[in-house]
């Protein structure tokens, strides 16, 4: 599965930038599909799929240094628009026969920015707007047959077109919300100049996969887990829609889920939508395999492993299955490093992606793989899901293992899973839920000296996690109300029995992930 039979879409070159992914989105945001693809994609492949423009993203390096990452120059003779971003506009510059030079002054965060002409990229901007710069070098030297078209106090190339190869640069980033009319100068690209029709939507999504899964799948039986969170529930329901009986969807109980999680699946998919569902009770398989396993990507891993050797033990049992369904998202693919061969590093193994063996047997049905979060939940609202789902908080596929710090035991699962309901009640009953994209509570590997009637306890420490984003990539610690996280505290020493400190995380990320392992 890919972009949905898209015809009109935008390739962007990443070249390591932590703002890559918000290009993507912010294009997909103007009706234009979007992907991301290595920085040294060859010409021809790209001639090969047909991108209507070219995005070059911004990226850590600089061109001046050797080893930078740099694209196939062919990619200038393919005779489609494209816009270097910050690094992309230098690297533009630079394979153009332009110049570049380390800049006197570097420019990081908020600039004035003056357009000289208010045509074609800058249609409908100001005299002066306010962007978003983080660049250390400088555009010395126009390529030829380009002219400047916007300046700042440090650089006088801070924006460069060639109106007749429609080749644009710009030193800042319209994709980040610091840039107020970011969103325009994209829409000009990919509208005025690209001439993109603005066509990407869910509906469109919903009935382009919908009919490539038919095609794809015919009439193979598929397997899907079903876990009842957001990305697993949208999955299974989209299958439903395309294959009916066909699709044999699994909920499999790891012991590392939420309070009540099999109740909520059972009621929700087999008894409301009239799922074909398998429910597999593995808690013993494991906890044995995690058993004094300390090392989150060692978990993950295990986790990984036994999951499927699960379902091939229900496949045996439900006869030849051809296809198995998972629900993997853009941000796994991003964060795994998995697809672009590129400078942006690995930042964790995500379950989806990484933790299959090599002797996997089914074929991969992934009809989600190109979404971000927001994108799955209007999905979810296309299919007609209810908001109890569709506004589901993520969890991770390795679940509670990785919200356990150290070694994962039937104790400390129970410890964590009654601290967590407790807070989410609360996060609910002060109508905060939705607002968040995350809340969760860490079993952290230490003890501390509490006392607790009249007597000395020694028990464990929890943290709470509370975060709002857009899509997972960057996340801010949400400011809970005290009087809210007072009331959590102190429900959770009082009720939980082997939890006697509470503490709050109070990191964005970057530099931080949103989960602790």
């Amino acid at each position: 599965m890919n972009r949905g039979c898209e015809k009109d879409w935008i390739a962007i070159l990443d070249f390591g930038s932590q703002y890559t992914h918000l290009i993507a989105r912010r294009v997909r945001e103007c009706g234009v599909y979007s992907e991301v693809v290595a920085h040294n994609i060859s010409a021809c492949e790209l001639v090969k799929r047909s991108p209507k423009a070219l995005i070059l993203s911004g990226g850590p390096a600089s061109v001046i240094l050797k080893r930078s990452p740099m694209c196939d120059k062919d990619i200038f003779s393919m005779g489609i628009p494209i816009l270097g971003i910050c690094y992309g506009a230098q690297l533009m510059a630079r394979s153009l026969q332009g110049r570049v030079a380390k800049a006197k002054a570097g420019e990081y965060g908020k600039v004035t920015f003056k357009t000289k002409c208010r045509d074609n990229l800058f249609k409908g901007l100001s005299k002066k707007e306010i962007v978003w710069m983080s660049h250390g070098d400088r555009i010395a030297k126009l390529p030829r047959g380009f002219r400047i078209i916007g300046s700042t106090e440090n650089a006088d190339i801070a924006a460069m077109e060639n109106g007749l190869r429609k080749f644009y640069g710009v030193q800042f980033h319209p994709e980040v919300v610091h840039t107020p009319k970011g969103k325009v100068i994209l829409k000009n690209f990919l509208i005025n100049i690209a001439n993109c029709k603005s066509s990407w939507s869910m509906h469109s999504f919903v009935k382009n996969s919908i009919n490539e899964l038919k095609e794809t799948i015919g009439k193979e039986k598929v397997l899907c887990a079903l876990s009842g969170g957001v990305d697993s529930s949208v999955l299974t329901i989209l299958l439903h829609k395309a294959i009916g009986k066909s699709l044999i969807a699994i909920f499999i109980d790891n012991g590392l889920l939420r309070k009540d999680e099999a109740k909520f699946v059972q009621k929700r998919f087999r008894s409301h939508c009239r799922i074909n569902l398998r429910m597999v009770d593995a808690k013993g398989v494991f906890l044995k395999a995690l058993k004094g396993v300390k090392d989150p990507e060692k978990k993950r891993k295990i986790i990984g492993r036994i999951f499927i050797d699960v379902f091939e033990k229900q496949a045996k049992k439900l006869g030849k299955i051809k296809f198995l369904a998972q629900g993997t998202l853009y941000p796994d693919v991003i964060e795994s490093g998995s697809v672009f061969g590129g400078p942006s590093a690995t930042i964790k193994t995500h379950h989806n992606v990484g933790g299959l063996p090599p002797h996997l047997r089914f074929e991969l049905v992934e009809p989600l793989k190109y979404l971000f979060k927001d994108e799955v939940r209007l999905v979810g609202r296309e299919l007609g899901l209810p908001d109890d789902i569709i506004y589901r908080q993520p969890f991770p596929g390795p679940g509670l293992a990785v919200r356990i710090i150290g070694a994962v035991t039937s104790k400390r699962l129970d410890i964590l899973r009654q601290a967590d309901w407790i807070l989410i009640d609360e996060i609910k009953r002060a109508k905060l839920y939705r607002k968040l994209w995350q809340s969760f509570c860490v079993l952290l590997p230490i003890k501390t000296v509490g006392v607790m009637g009249d007597r000395r306890s020694y028990e464990s420490v929890a943290a709470i996690r509370a975060v709002t984003s857009e899509d997972a990539m960057t996340a801010h610690w949400a400011r809970l109300p005290y009087e809210l996280l007072e009331e959590i505290s102190n429900r959770i020493i009082n009720e939980v029995k082997g939890i006697n400190r509470v503490v709050y995380d109070i990191s964005s990320k970057p530099p931080s992930t949103i989960e602790w392992e």
